[in-house]
């Protein structure tokens, strides 16, 4: 393959959106860093929004919002955020 075609620096790619997210300090930065990994999810950027939180996906610490994320998914029939927060639970 041509080199024309490799991305030498992929590895070091940065989040291609902005995550909005609050300070790591700020008390909302758990809750928020819960909601970029699942918006992320829903466009397959997982592992951009783990780089931009500093969270592996399913991580038990952020379960809590993320149930309630669900929940407002449900409410919403919102079934693909349904999906990948459920996903993240497992």
């Amino acid at each position: 393959m041509s080199r024309a075609f490799l991305r030498d620096d992929a590895e070091g790619e940065m989040p291609r959106r902005n995550y909005d997210l609050p300070a790591r300090d700020d008390p909302e930065f758990d809750r928020a860093a819960a909601r970029a990994l699942l918006e992320a999810a829903r466009v397959n950027e997982t592992q951009l929004a783990e780089r931009a939180t500093g969270y592996y996906w399913g991580e038990p610490r952020l379960h809590p919002y993320v149930q309630s994320i669900l929940a407002e998914a449900e409410r919403a029939n919102d079934e693909r955020l349904e999906q990948v927060a459920r996903r993240f639970l497992r």
